[in-house]
């Protein structure tokens, strides 16, 4: 072992277990980029690459090698559609999402073990119990975004951003994203950790919509979801209204209106 170590060090080669922790190294350092991009392609999608390598400072060579890697493992896709910024000439560039693969990928749930308990309670004590389950989710999630929202002040716009980044301290992947030619803002939500019990319950979508109605004061519309199938949760929010005082289920002022059941389709 000695005469293999001194021949290493004397050849200028790094010895056999130091290479292999070098690459180890290497292999993790990926990973964790590659994680970076996924969750930025979640959180900002469709993107494009140059979009990508801007905000994460990585070079057109090592964004798209990370984009190859990702979309061989069907964790990104190429959105077919398109995203409502303004014309450009030229072959448009290719925007990602994250598919549902990468959904999987980034989270960290039991959501069969979930489905079964839903389907339990379902059967002892009827569909109502879970509508009233999902009404007390939401309720815990107002409660706790509540004060950053309200701390916002009258502007519906900037409400949406707090509760934005709120929603993305608890996994959402969630951005305020202005509607271009129009007085709204939409709540893209790009990764949900219930995406695959909703659905089959899609109550969890229509209570958490009419939450957010409750916290921003105004009347929203859920235009996609990633339950029914969306490549992101998007939330359609007037920003022309000056809000009521946000209503909590424990008995806060005069609940604002509630939202009509989720609409399926693509963000605008």
């Amino acid at each position: 072992m000695t005469d293999l170590l001194s021949a290493d060090l004397s050849s200028g080669r790094p010895s056999s277990a130091s290479a292999s922790g070098t690459q180890a190294a290497t292999t993790d350092a990926d990973a964790g980029t590659r994680r970076r991009v996924l969750d930025l392609v979640a959180s900002a999608g469709p993107v494009s690459a140059a979009e990508l390598a801007a905000r994460l400072d990585l070079t057109s060579t090592g964004i798209r090698r990370h984009l190859a890697l990702l979309e061989a493992n069907e964790q990104i896709a190429v959105h077919e559609g398109r995203t409502g910024g303004p014309a450009r000439r030229g072959r448009p560039a290719r925007r990602y999402v994250v598919t549902h693969q990468g959904q999987e990928a980034l989270a960290h749930r039991y959501s069969e073990l979930a489905a079964q308990a839903l389907r339990f309670l379902t059967e002892t004590a009827g569909p109502q119990a879970v509508a009233q389950f999902a009404e007390r989710r939401v309720h815990d999630l107002a409660a706790r975004h509540l004060p950053a929202v309200a701390a916002a002040g009258d502007d519906v716009a900037a409400r949406t951003r707090a509760l934005a980044d709120g929603l993305s301290a608890d996994g959402y992947a969630a951005t305020a994203r202005p509607v271009p030619g129009a007085t709204a803002v939409q709540l893209c939500q790009g990764h949900c950790p219930v995406q695959d019990v909703a659905h089959e319950f899609p109550q969890l979508c229509e209570a958490e919509a009419r939450a957010f109605s409750d916290l921003l004061g105004v009347h929203v519309q859920r235009l996609a979801t990633l339950a029914g199938g969306g490549h992101v949760c998007t939330t359609n929010i007037p920003t022309g209204l000056t809000p009521s005082r946000p209503a909590l289920a424990d008995g806060a002022d005069a609940a604002t209106p509630t939202s009509p059941a989720p609409v399926e389709g693509p963000s605008a």
